[in-house]
């Protein structure tokens, strides 16, 4: 069974329901990640919290296999465009700094 997740929202559904389907509990899932249930809980509510890494090792766990493929042309989105954020004036008691030639470091 293929299931296309296009939003965070949808992996808690889907993590419960292969967790489910393989007749685990999370205290049985936290055991096979060597943590506590109340972490795996945490995990499995909000996934989208949790490192690429640690999401493949539940994943490895359930025996799931994670498949990227490319949309159908039709249906991809246009990626938004990139907008440039204003700099605030340089103050007046601290010097600008020199320019680098490195873009500045993005928050995720």
């Amino acid at each position: 069974m293929h299931y296309a997740i296009k939003t965070v929202h949808q992996l808690r559904p889907i993590l419960q329901g292969f967790r489910k389907s393989r007749g685990m509990t999370q205290a049985v899932m936290a055991e096979h990640l060597g943590v506590t249930q109340q972490t795996y809980a945490e995990l499995e509510a909000n996934p989208a919290a949790v490192s690429v890494e640690r999401l493949l090792r539940v994943l490895r766990v359930l025996g799931v296999e994670l498949v990227l493929s490319q949309a159908d042309a039709g249906a991809t989105a246009q990626p938004a465009p990139v907008r440039a954020k204003p700099r605030a004036p340089a103050s007046k008691t601290e010097p600008a700094r020199p320019a680098t030639g490195r873009r500045p470091r993005e928050d995720w």
